[in-house]
């Protein structure tokens, strides 16, 4: 017997949050700037040929399948401050920003063909709101090709192996620094699972 529907099961209100970002139009990557931390999803409708099935299901602003989910919490919420308001700041701006500065770089990737829904959210949600979406779409940036939401490791690890997405996509002028140790034919063959 399937239990009774609760509106106040956390899955439950987990997906109206997701439910919530996707209900929002597209809007070209990076957005303009906005207070607020939140939720966002990342769309690809270009031309490089290892994501075509991707590009075709967001083109013409469908945007049936993100690319990468990510979240942006309030500053201080890492460090278990005392709890942070979400909508104070330019987290979910700001770090919407870097990606576009990561996609500017690649040098295979061009930043007017990527979009992304956003959504300021009530901190305490942000964490489920993106686990939920990032088991709902599996999206390949998330769980075949790391590396996209990467930062630059300091000089102190600069021993460490670049990321699957900074062999795929060259073109972050610190990932230069790291070593490869797989090709980027190596890579392609993660997408195709």
């Amino acid at each position: 017997m399937e239990p009774p529907y609760n509106p106040l099961d956390t899955r439950n209100l987990g997906e109206n949050v997701a439910n919530a970002l996707l209900e929002r139009e597209p809007v070209a990557l990076p957005p303009p700037t906005f207070r607020g931390a939140g939720i966002y999803a990342i769309y690809y409708s270009g031309s490089f040929e290892p994501y075509k099935v991707i590009a075709q299901a967001n083109r013409q602003d469908i945007c049936s399948m993100p690319v990468y989910i990510g979240k942006a919490v309030p500053a201080g919420a890492r460090k278990g401050a005392q709890r942070p308001r979400a909508i104070s700041g330019n987290a979910l701006a700001n770090r919407l920003n870097q990606h576009a500065t990561s996609i500017d770089h690649a040098n295979n990737l061009n930043l007017r063909d990527f979009s992304c829904r956003y959504l300021v959210v009530d901190d305490i949600w942000i964490p489920l709101g993106e686990s939920l979406l990032i088991e709902r779409f599996s999206p390949i940036w998330n769980t075949r090709i790391d590396g996209f939401g990467n930062h630059d490791p300091g000089s102190g690890r600069r021993n460490q192996a670049r990321s699957h997405w900074d062999v795929l996509h060259p073109g972050r002028p610190w990932a230069t620094k790291l070593r490869a140790d797989v090709t980027p034919d190596d890579v392609t063959k993660l997408i195709a699972g």
